[in-house]
């Protein structure tokens, strides 16, 4: 890549032009669709045009890498947002790291905070290695670069600026008429604005160093790499006898507090009574914790694995049987932190705080289930292949299920068996919420009471949605566009309810006479 360097610095200059362009001033929306979209390729033709050829298996991280980036601009719920961005961002760090070969398949957990560090460095410091050595070859081949060439321009402007300067002070002092010329000639100058322009030239110089480091690392992060990936970094420290004696104490621990848990919590509900705990604060009290002890133990698992050493295929056999025994006791621990969480929905219905660990427990679940099935057949070196897959099939379920909608059918459901039905937490939610909402409104077996409960949340939802109109095209964003599509199928039914901002916060009053607030303060 040295040899086209100028080409480089160009398409970096620009992508860094781009980046001020989109997202000065503007807040995060399709705007950031669009830069990623012009990185990859103006990227990929600058590395085609180099003779850098991508390999097969690097051109499958475009498919996950594609799908969350359009998720960006269709999801609003935090959660899905942030999800959205993040496998956006870890897929391309792998293609940085793995453009030309392809090896990501084999990657360990070693390898992914290896090229993580990697790509810390190519933002940074790897544009100043690129420069150096450039210039030592240009050196070497006696071949001026393009900056070589205008160096001389660059060094007569500074000589000339303080000496104009010095002769324009002077000569406006003799005369007033020339000194009143300058003074209109500097006043065509909004300095406020010189002053903005000179940051957005700064940052567009920031970005272009940055986009020059990953352009770099992508060209050279498959040559720099050890390609054998059953090296291993880490020295291996713990014997067999160390590792067995852990694992062997957490079988007792988790066994004993699994013979509890089929007492007080299998049991079912006259054992917890007799306890004089309730439901509720008996789901509420250890959940957290449950779902902590069971992934701390993925990843203790996964951590003594690649520490410890054998001695011969019996140790190996006793110690695979030790992980089995710990991961089959987990999904027990998994199972009654699910029951847990399922009697905290059946009382209070769907929340973003109990629906995200009821998805993360299935995921976690399967990884569980999958880490057995590489233990049993000595395949230990997937571990971290296997953890990838099952956080990308947690991201991908999130966005898939669209979770404010799912918590407006599931919550509308509960309300037509005669349950509680929070009106304040739907209209709390974001604008993915809106089309549910519509949906349910516009059903025609809906209840009275309900149905009012739900308009009141669609109005809430209306009034925060007007509150945060941005007419600037680089902040488009999708899950906005839909709710407004779906608002205005209601708007006439919504005629009459009155919306109101009092004492802090917003409150509906429904045609039935009843008052919702928007924001719920209930803490469920």
């Amino acid at each position: 890549m040295e040899k086209y360097s100028t080409r480089l610095w160009l398409t970096a200059l620009l992508l860094g032009w781009a980046a001020d362009l989109l997202f000065w001033s503007s807040a995060m929306g399709i705007n950031y669709v669009i830069f990623l979209t012009l990185c990859l390729v103006a990227g990929t033709l600058l590395l085609l045009s180099a003779g850098f050829r991508p390999a097969r298996a690097s051109l499958w991280l475009l498919l996950p890498l594609a799908f969350f980036l359009l998720m960006t601009v269709l999801r609003r719920e935090p959660l899905s947002a942030f999800l959205a961005y993040t496998f956006t961002l870890f897929p391309l760090g792998i293609l940085i790291n793995t453009y030309l070969e392809g090896n990501w398949l084999q990657y360990r957990l070693w390898d992914y905070l290896k090229g993580a560090a990697k790509v810390i460095s190519a933002l940074l410091t790897t544009p100043l290695e690129y420069i150096v050595r450039v210039h030592d070859i240009q050196k070497e081949t006696g071949n001026a670069s393009s900056f070589e060439a205008i160096k001389p321009v660059l060094r007569g402007i500074l000589i000339a600026t303080p000496i104009l300067f010095l002769f324009g002070s002077l000569l406006s002092s003799a005369d007033l008429i020339f000194a009143q010329k300058i003074k209109e000639f500097f006043g065509l100058f909004d300095f406020s604005i010189v002053a903005e322009r000179a940051v957005r030239f700064i940052l567009i110089l920031v970005y272009a160093y940055s986009i020059s480091g990953v352009l770099y690392q992508t060209s050279i992060g498959s040559n720099n790499q050890e390609t054998n990936t059953e090296q291993k970094i880490v020295i291996q420290r713990l014997s067999f006898t160390e590792s067995s004696i852990v694992l062997g104490s957490i079988i007792l621990l988790f066994g004993f507090f699994v013979v509890i848990q089929f007492r007080y919590f299998f049991g079912g509900n006259a054992n917890i009574n007799m306890s004089q705990v309730t439901y509720s604060s008996y789901a509420r009290s250890g959940f957290n914790e449950l779902v902590t002890v069971a992934f701390s133990s993925l990843v203790l698992i996964l951590g003594l694995s690649s520490l410890t050493r054998f001695e011969g295929r019996m140790q190996k056999r006793i110690y695979s049987g030790l992980n089995i025994g710990v991961v089959g006791l987990v999904i027990v621990i998994l199972i009654s932190a699910y029951q847990r969480l399922m009697l905290a929905i059946d009382w209070h219905g769907y929340s973003r705080l109990r629906l995200y660990p009821l998805v993360f427990m299935i995921w976690l679940g399967i990884l569980l289930i999958i880490v057995v099935v590489l233990e049993a057949l000595d395949r230990q070196r997937h571990f971290a292949f296997a953890a990838v897959l099952a956080s990308l099939g947690f991201a991908l379920t999130i966005s898939l299920m669209n979770v404010d909608g799912t918590i407006v059918h599931h919550n509308v459901w509960r309300a037509l068996q005669g349950k509680h039905f929070n009106v304040s937490h739907l209209a709390s939610l974001s604008s993915d919420a809106a089309p549910a909402l519509v949906d349910e409104f516009l059903s025609p077996t809906l209840p009275s009471e309900i149905k009012e409960g739900v308009g009141a949340a669609l109005v809430c939802q209306q009034t925060a949605l007007d509150a945060y109109v941005n007419e600037d095209w680089r902040a488009f964003h999708g899950s906005d566009w839909m709710a407004g599509r779906a608002l205005q199928k209601v708007q006439a039914q919504l005629a009459d309810y009155h919306y109101k901002f009092f004492g802090g916060a917003g409150r509906v009053r429904t045609p039935g006479n009843r008052v919702y607030f928007c924001e719920d303060l209930s803490g469920d």
